[in-house]
């Protein structure tokens, strides 16, 4: 199974983890088993878990309707395609 590294920046500043992929899995499933994060819905409708992309590529499982700028992701529907720097 691919894995990528996460590294944390802002508030989390330093902390690293790591993303193995399994079917159905979130970003958002990594990083709510070690930081806290913001999220409702778990399905990209909300918003609530937007985060910055810093650096690095995400892949969608489901095209998300919340509205999300340039630079930003929505971690309950997504997952990384490459090692990702976020901003929480």
């Amino acid at each position: 199974m691919p894995s990528h590294k996460i590294t944390l920046h802002g508030n989390m500043q330093g902390i690293q983890l790591r993303y193995v992929s399994e079917e159905h899995h979130t970003l958002l499933n990594t990083l709510e088993q070690s930081v806290p994060v913001e999220f409702q819905c778990r399905e990209g409708y909300c918003g609530a878990c937007r985060v910055r992309l810093k650096r690095g590529k995400v892949g969608y499982r489901t095209r998300p309707v919340a509205f999300i700028r340039d630079g930003e992701i929505l971690p309950c529907c997504c997952y990384p395609m490459s090692d990702i720097e976020l901003d929480l």
